[in-house]
């Protein structure tokens, strides 16, 4: 069973969350149920498709790539990919859907989603209905991926590792999005671009082929796109983004509080866009920087700089020295 702490933290996190216009306040009546019964046997069927089959394809990668099967337009392609897919996730998904760290106005609210979604880890409201699970119960009963679900032999380490990293989704039990996204439920544009997930799944592998066609004004050129900056570019993604899950809960450095094992791993800081500066994140979730240290390069927190800059994004959550100093002092 979930503590009452547990509850509570949900409860403040709902409430303090980004809403979207005209969308009502959540319940005081209580929590709803942690969970809303299963995934549909066809979703799930589409979850083993989208995990498995860009593991294929990274697997198949090195000896495709050896001397014939990787150009620059494939890197090219690759890193643009990567680039909008990664940034989708963690300003999108992750800073400003789920916690909030500044607020967004409409095109750039949908842009987000957009952007999220072709990193195909899941449609927006399960994503973040997922990810507030895992804050509300962080390392404990109810969170979806903790690595140390099991114990802590080694064997149980091992098989908590995998269970942090990729096997939960395997899994069918589905976060109560009425309970953890009541926000964006009622949003109808961020509802609608969650209903046809599945379309920018489609486009986010076929859009690289068509490029990778016409700049190499050929049919090779359209496949090779299609591998890279396709299937590559997601299984890639995927694993860098899993690895917060799973690395970041197991070893690095805890400069801060946080009532749980999150921790700093710097090997995975540019190629998450720094979410491994990941003590941080969950000593402070709301906050719009997570690498907050002298040399912690974080390239999402500029990137919501940068929309700030435009007027595109407000009421920004910059941590405070106050504040850090304050959460680093608990530590000692």
């Amino acid at each position: 069973m979930v503590g009452r702490d547990a509850q509570e933290e949900v409860k403040c996190m709902t409430a303090t969350l980004d809403r979207s216009p005209g969308s009502e306040e959540p319940s005081a009546k209580g929590p709803k149920p942690v969970l809303d019964g299963k995934r549909p046997f066809p979703v799930q069927i589409s979850v083993y498709a989208g995990v498995i089959a860009p593991l294929v394809a990274l697997l198949a990668a090195v000896p495709f790539a050896w001397g014939w099967g990787l150009s620059w337009v494939d890197v090219g392609l690759f890193v643009l990919m990567y680039a909008i897919g990664c940034a989708g996730v963690t300003v999108g998904y992750h800073r400003h859907f789920t916690h909030g760290s500044f607020k967004a106005k409409k095109g750039l609210r949908v842009a987000l989603a957009l952007a999220g979604s072709t990193a195909v880890q899941g449609p927006v409201i399960t994503w973040v209905a997922d990810h507030r699970r895992h804050h509300a119960f962080s390392d404990r009963d109810g969170d979806p991926h903790s690595p140390w679900a099991f114990g802590t032999t080694p064997v149980a380490i091992a098989k908590g590792f995998w269970h942090a990293h990729m096997g939960w989704l395997f899994q069918r039990d589905r976060s109560n999005q009425e309970r953890f996204a009541p926000d964006l439920l009622k949003d109808m544009a961020i509802k609608k671009v969650d209903d046809l997930f599945w379309l920018w799944t489609l486009l986010s592998l076929v859009v690289p082929a068509l490029l990778g066609g016409l700049l190499t004004w050929s049919l090779w050129g359209a496949v090779t796109a299609f591998f890279w900056a396709g299937l590559v570019r997601v299984c890639v993604l995927h694993h860098v983004t899993w690895s917060v899950n799973s690395i970041c809960h197991m070893i690095g450095e805890r400069p801060f509080t946080a009532r749980d094992k999150s921790a700093n791993f710097w090997p995975l800081a540019i190629f998450s866009f720094g979410e491994s500066w990941h003590n941080l994140h969950h000593a402070d979730p709301t906050s719009a920087r997570h690498g907050v240290q002298r040399g912690q390069i974080d390239i999402s927190a500029r990137i919501i700089w940068l929309f700030e800059k435009f007027g595109w994004a407000y009421n920004v959550r910059w941590p405070t020295p106050q504040r850090l100093a304050r959460l680093a002092a608990e530590t000692k």
